[in-house]
């Protein structure tokens, strides 16, 4: 058991995401309508790094979302690393086709490259938090950008990208999501 306890420690909060994840597509099934899943590409100002994201979103009402989320910094990047976390949004300004969101996102970072890092003190696993202002268009296909502060690396990133609504029917691509309404 000895040799498994290294392996299970640096794997631990995958698992812990794949948990989460599956705890909540099970909750959400009998909802579609209100849950969704995206893609985003997004850009770190401090380390000019180029990064994609995953997220699974959920709309428990018009003011709130939540969702896990997955980021990853490609190797080429100063800064190869991956991230897993949930955010929380809150709708603060609604208007016809956008609403303005402040968010909150709590992860865990796994940094790839760390021992290249002239950093003093970096490790491979680290937690953060990160807070953050957004405007997401309220369509079926839902286009989003954000700009984030993660506070316990004092860096801004921007993530651009977009959201399909489950079970959302459209006429066109204007009308509003009934998930919205």
């Amino acid at each position: 058991m000895n040799f498994l306890q290294p392996l299970l420690l640096k794997f631990t909060p995958l698992y812990l995401w794949v948990i989460l994840v599956h705890g909540i597509l099970v909750v959400n099934t009998a909802q579609a309508q209100n849950t969704g899943f995206g893609a985003s590409g997004l850009y770190n100002f401090q380390t000019e790094g180029i990064g994609a994201g995953l997220r699974y979103s959920i709309h428990p009402n018009e003011n709130m979302s939540f969702g896990p989320q997955l980021s990853y910094y490609f190797p080429f990047n100063k800064v190869h690393e991956v991230s897993l976390g949930l955010g929380i949004e809150y709708k603060y300004l609604r208007r016809d086709l956008f609403d303005f969101y402040a968010l909150t996102h709590v992860g865990y970072n796994r940094w790839l490259n760390y021992e290249v890092s002239p950093m003093k003190g970096a490790k491979p696993n680290n937690y953060n938090l990160e807070g953050g202002l957004g405007l997401v268009m309220t369509t079926c296909l839902r286009p989003f950008v954000e700009y984030r502060y993660n506070l316990a690396f004092k860096e801004t990133h921007l993530q651009m990208g977009i959201i399909y609504v489950f079970g959302c029917d459209q006429g066109s691509q204007i009308d509003k999501c009934p998930a919205y309404q």
